[in-house]
């Protein structure tokens, strides 16, 4: 049952009360004064603000019950909506699995038989573009079915120390070459108190955590820094990366969060698209926020905030059937 909207109930009493103020009046005024139909005009006027409180009430309500009708319609719009891209996406990925693994296997056939096929021939440089677009549309499907697959299935959470998490991914980001050309610093406050466990799946958290430096490391160039910076906010964790690096032009800000959405900046790099969307849905299926602030050729800051268990104004994260991490992990968009 819903509640009224608010304000509406002095709304909805004001005939009444009116009918009433002015029965009383007339009652002590005028006592002895009757209608045709001998009908008290004080009880007549109560009436009268009776049936136009009814009235109100009965607009209110109609009102009401077409708001929560619409809002119900619009849920079960995006949820269908929702429906229909992971079926899609799950039809991509069945679609051109066999198709893509043929062309693979192809190559790796005339790769072997090839003696006469060198690399700098014309037919050796063709071979290998076709060989790098194949294992590129293969990595951008193995990224959708994550994606579609991480949307759909329900996760399980377990208590997660974050500083030992982003000692993982600085570990991780080591190992990208270009990574030691970068100045990169993790900040974790451990004055006056270590930062609060949070609750989650510790696997996809760090898959995020390592797109996101792995993105600042690539969108920034030799000698830029990469700062990772988390902090305690009330009942949020707040994690940051950012990095001085080539920054997002205002009018691509609304679309990084989008799957393969690819800048003009990205376009002459590797990748997929597919990183910060992969990035979002996991922390939202961890009741966090995400944000992004970019300048043009300054650079940009992701925010990530997360839920602290037990306090005040923060919801509990999902929970379901665990899974391991793929030890590749996804690459950065």
């Amino acid at each position: 049952m819903t509640g009224l909207v608010p304000g509406a109930l002095p709304r909805l009493l004001a005939p009444l009360l009116s009918g009433a103020a002015i029965g009383a009046v007339m009652q002590v005024t005028e006592p002895e004064i009757r209608l045709y139909a001998l009908v008290s005009p004080a009880l007549l006027a109560g009436m009268a603000g009776l049936l136009g409180t009814v009235a109100l009430a009965a607009v209110a309500l109609i009102r009401q019950r077409d708001a929560v009708a619409t809002e119900a319609a619009v849920r079960d719009a995006v949820a269908a909506a929702a429906e229909d891209r992971l079926r899609f996406l799950m039809r991509l990925d069945h679609e051109l699995k066999n198709p893509l693994t043929a062309i693979r296997a192809a190559l790796a056939n005339i790769d072997q038989a090839g003696a006469m096929v060198t690399a700098g021939t014309v037919a050796g440089t063709a071979l290998a573009s076709v060989s790098a677009q194949a294992n590129r549309i293969t990595r951008l499907v193995g990224d959708l079915r994550k994606l579609a697959d991480l949307e759909a299935r329900q996760i399980e959470t377990t208590p997660v120390d974050l500083p030992s998490l982003l000692h993982e991914v600085e570990e991780a980001i080591a190992a990208i070459p270009s990574a030691s050309e970068r100045v990169i610093q993790v900040s974790v406050p451990q004055a006056p108190w270590p930062l609060p466990l949070i609750e989650g799946d510790r696997d996809l958290l760090f898959i995020a955590l390592q797109n996101l430096v792995a993105n600042a490391v690539k969108f920034s160039a030799p000698g830029d820094t990469v700062e990772v910076r988390a902090s305690e906010d009330g009942s949020w964790l707040l994690l940051e990366v950012a990095d001085t690096g080539t920054g997002i032009p205002e009018d691509e800000i609304g679309e990084v969060w989008h799957e393969l959405a690819r800048g003009r900046a990205a376009r002459s790099l590797p990748g997929t698209g597919i990183g910060l969307a992969l990035v979002r849905v996991v922390v939202i299926r961890h009741g966090g926020q995400v944000t992004i602030r970019s300048r043009d050729g300054q650079g940009t800051v992701v925010s990530i905030r997360l839920p602290v268990p037990g306090r005040a104004g923060t919801a509990p994260a999902a929970s379901g059937s665990r899974h391991r991490r793929d030890p590749r992990g996804t690459g950065a968009s």
